[in-house]
């Protein structure tokens, strides 16, 4: 009895160890639907690219399980220090993988994980920037908007088209509309499935910036590398900060950032930078000193 223990034991430590085996064979395979790459002068920003163009980068569940494993691999991947995602020019995602839902019914839907992992963008501590030319529309505008910058092509192209195929958005699109663009324009956005041009989302501050379309993702790339050369402890307070004003009353988010403040003075970065910029101070007084010129200086450091 207790030889037969013994082996069942050993089989079922066998067969576990076949199985991790097989998770990690799973897990490193190379992604199919995406291309990452670090790009930048100092390779430090990775580039991210949605790979599905005969179907315009729609996001199947493939595609957003790759995806989602990306970016918490690049998250704790200290060479990098800015994401940016793109598809490409003519989609940077038409939507939701229409196919795989065709058969969705509720109670499969409301019980099981669909759309789970659609929260990875926003579960990224490292800044995300959005490169958008084409079309952005359903779930390929939410993916956008989950991220914390959108720089779009002037021929780009958003909306939330879900109404006219009997549903309403489901990864944030009734939400991020209304808070980035007001109560009225999201129910018109959102209501008639009517399309948004690069400038007006702009204008409506969905998106930051708008380029030709060639230089699109080489912009992003270049305000990633700006924002990698940053502190990154800081850079994720200050990424933090800003969102919890989604989150919080004026009065709790002013709180909220006024303790990271004072955290960031516990800092060696802030410490080291600060240093830096007296020393930065004291030489250029005593360059204007000798040199009987103005040095430009900060105003209320100058005196």
């Amino acid at each position: 009895m207790m030889r037969f223990s013994s082996m069942l034991v050993r089989n079922v430590r066998l067969c576990a160890n076949v199985n991790q085996m097989q998770v990690a064979a799973f897990s490193s395979k190379a992604p199919e639907m995406i291309k990452v790459e670090k790009v930048g002068e100092k390779q430090n920003v990775a580039l991210i690219k949605l790979n599905r163009p005969k179907a315009l980068n729609a996001l199947c569940a493939q595609l957003m399980t790759e995806l989602s494993d990306a970016l918490q691999n690049l998250d704790t991947d200290k060479s990098v220090g800015a994401i940016v995602i793109t598809g490409s020019e003519r989609a940077f995602a038409a939507g939701a993988d229409i196919k795989e839902m065709t058969n969705n019914e509720f109670a499969s839907t409301f019980s099981g994980s669909f759309l789970s992992n659609w929260t990875a963008v926003t579960d990224v501590k490292k800044p995300v920037i959005a490169a958008v030319n084409g079309y952005a529309l359903g779930g390929g505008n939410e993916l956008a908007m989950m991220c914390d910058i959108i720089y779009a092509g002037e021929k780009a192209r958003f909306g939330q088209p879900e109404i006219n195929i009997g549903t309403i958005p489901g990864a944030g699109g009734t939400q991020r509309w209304a808070r980035a663009a007001g109560k009225s324009f999201a129910m018109e956005v959102c209501l008639t499935g009517n399309q948004v041009s690069a400038q007006e989302a702009k204008d409506r501050g969905i998106v930051s910036k708008v380029f030709p379309v060639d230089q699109v993702v080489g912009e992003a790339v270049k305000l990633g590398e700006k924002i990698a050369d940053q502190s990154p402890l800081i850079v994720q307070m200050a990424k933090e900060a800003v969102n919890k004003a989604y989150e919080l009353t004026l009065q709790e988010g002013l709180h909220f950032e006024r303790r990271l403040f004072h955290t960031t003075f516990a800092t060696k970065d802030r410490k080291v930078i600060f240093i830096c910029f007296e020393n930065i101070i004291r030489w250029g007084k005593n360059l204007r000193f000798f040199l009987g010129c103005s040095v430009l200086l900060p105003v209320h450091l100058s005196n």
